[in-house]
């Protein structure tokens, strides 16, 4: 196993692992106003909207590194999808799941 299917796997078991422990967070909140006050509930439902927002970011990073490592195996890790150039290792420690060179996500981002 190379270095990068390591850190890429490490990175998505620990992904997964803080997923696991928040699924309380994102659970249905009970609206029994007999149990709790509105200010009360209004934070349980904030706390759910963030808590369901930050499972969104962590299932789509998952879905990112995935598709690094079948990149990997296919032996195309590495190289830009817009120009086919070589991503700087430094980038892939950075972010394995980067599929742009620098250059190509600086022009990118310029529209």
């Amino acid at each position: 196993m190379t270095d990068f299917q390591q850190l890429i796997r490490r990175l998505i078991a620990d992904l997964e692992g803080r997923a696991e422990s928040s699924r309380e967070a994102t659970a249905t909140v009970e609206l029994d106003q007999t149990r709790q006050g509105r200010l009360s509930r209004m934070d349980a439902l904030q706390g759910q909207a963030m808590a369901q927002a930050a499972e969104r970011r962590r299932a789509h990073e998952i879905q990112r590194l995935k598709a690094a490592l079948a990149r990997l195996e296919r032996g195309e890790f590495g190289e830009c999808l817009e120009c086919g150039e070589p991503i700087a290792e430094a980038r892939l420690r950075a972010d394995p799941g980067a599929t742009l060179c620098l250059d190509c996500a600086s022009e990118r981002e310029r529209g």
